[in-house]
């Protein structure tokens, strides 16, 4: 392999880098549609002195500003660290579905962790969706809520399993906001033939998660949460109290919450090595003309297909077309974002084939190795909440208030997520990623072949 080559790899897939700066400048939201159409806040001032405090929480996204919501409103003093924004991360980025269920279907989670385990699992689902939903009205937040998510099959073999799934949720988990479509029923709604059948979850929606994560950061600080905006945290020192380091202040708190999803970096090995940050990227059409807007998707619901590497998409309040798609394993997003998404779209729309793309931006996740949430005790005052797999709306919103409940212990579901075993990626923190990569070009080929 040529000296060149090797040097690219390096700097592509090892070479040491702090994701919160990779891609993006300090402390301001992506140039996105999201950030485009949401009443963005005043920045908040970053920490510059020493604190004491009951609950530091590391990140304001969904995780964070939910638990420090919680915590704050049953009276405890809470601070809340974030190295750029308030719903600066994925929690701003995101397809903004809500859906039913884990990121594995049940079939699977019984199979694995047996049956009582995996009602368990779905009720700790069904109960995210109503949280947030509880959330939004409670707290008056405008998010575009609708309800409904379509979830689609590219290949003719998915339309018995999938038929049966439904079924199964039915019949096994009187969940009966859910139903099969024919091909031509999918076709109809959806306005493209690339589909041959798909099922229907009316129980489950979409918003607009940048406006979702700002009124949590509002309702937060109503409740007596402060939240610190341009605050990197650079080192943690457990112990009682816990110590949190930052480049012009520090925070002494008698609990921990690690809220970072893919952006905790190095700040605990033990979450790192099992939580995998990964990009992801959308975008969004020009206004589309009325009969166009009118052809596609005409339940208003957000869809998501077959493939093992998803595109979701949904149309938008003011008529365009929001589409996410691809995936990349190294540090640095693409180039033209806008191109590199657009293929997939016009794949699935060629009538959007001439339709500008205003809007292109990507966004760094978390995965597990299952798929599952890490949701962990870390120490006796010390807890992590991550790797949400592209179904963080509701997970991670729930995920913040278990982790907010145990610390005051209430256990009731944090044990039923702790008790999950989360294996270690392989090939360690330098070689997940390009390991990750090489699996991954497996599974696009085999979803488009």
């Amino acid at each position: 392999m040529p000296a060149g080559w090797v040097q690219h790899l390096f700097e592509k897939f090892l070479m040491p880098r702090n994701l919160l700066y990779s891609n993006d400048p300090v402390a301001l939201y992506p140039d996105s549609w999201y950030a485009s159409s949401a009443d963005l806040q005043p920045i908040r001032r970053s920490l510059q002195e020493n604190l004491r405090c009951d609950v530091c929480v590391i990140g304001a996204g969904f995780t964070g500003l939910s638990a420090a919501l919680n915590l704050a409103e049953a009276g405890l003093n809470v601070v809340v660290l974030d190295a750029h924004r308030a719903g600066w991360g994925a929690s701003g980025r995101n397809g903004g579905q809500l859906g039913s269920g884990q990121r594995q279907e049940q079939t699977d989670l019984e199979e694995s962790y047996g049956y009582d385990q995996a009602h368990a699992l779905w009720q700790l689902a069904q109960r995210s969706k109503s949280l947030v939903k509880e959330l939004i009205d409670r707290h008056d937040i405008a998010c575009d809520f609708q309800p409904g998510i379509m979830y689609t099959d590219h290949k003719d073999r998915y339309s018995a399993a999938t038929e049966q799934y439904v079924d199964k949720l039915r019949r096994d988990y009187k969940y009966n906001q859910i139903e099969f479509l024919s091909r031509r029923e999918t076709t109809d709604i959806l306005g493209t033939d690339a589909y041959h059948s798909s099922s229907i979850d009316s129980g489950a929606g979409h918003l607009h998660p940048l406006k979702y994560a700002l009124g949590l950061a509002r309702a937060a600080e109503a409740a007596g949460a402060r939240i610190y905006e341009g605050t990197e945290v650079q080192q943690i020192k457990s112990g009682d109290p816990v110590s949190v380091g930052t480049k012009e202040g520090s925070v002494a708190a008698s609990f921990l919450v690690l809220a970072c999803n893919g952006y905790l970096g190095n700040l605990h090995s033990e979450v790192a090595t099992r939580v995998m940050p990964i990009n992801n990227f959308i975008i969004a059409t020009e206004p589309l003309s009325t009969s166009l807007y009118n052809e596609i998707i005409r339940n208003n619901m957000a869809v998501a297909d077959s493939r093992f590497v998803v595109n979701y998409y949904r149309k938008s309040a003011d008529m365009r077309l929001l589409f996410g798609g691809r995936e990349s394993y190294g540090y640095q997003f693409p180039k033209d974002i806008k191109s590199f998404v657009r293929k997939a779209m016009v794949n699935i729309y060629p009538q959007l084939t001439d339709a500008r793309i205003d809007y292109g931006w990507g966004g760094t996740l978390a995965i597990t190795m299952n798929r599952l949430p890490h949701v962990k005790s870390l120490a006796t005052n010390i807890f992590s909440a991550s790797g949400y797999s592209g179904h963080g709306v509701g997970m991670a919103t729930l995920s913040g208030n278990l982790v907010a409940g145990a610390l005051r212990g209430e256990h009731d579901g944090f044990s039923v997520m702790d008790s999950i075993s989360h294996r270690r990626f392989p090939g360690g923190m330098k070689f997940r990623s390009p390991l990750l990569k090489l699996a991954m070009l497996y599974y696009s080929l085999r979803d488009r072949f």
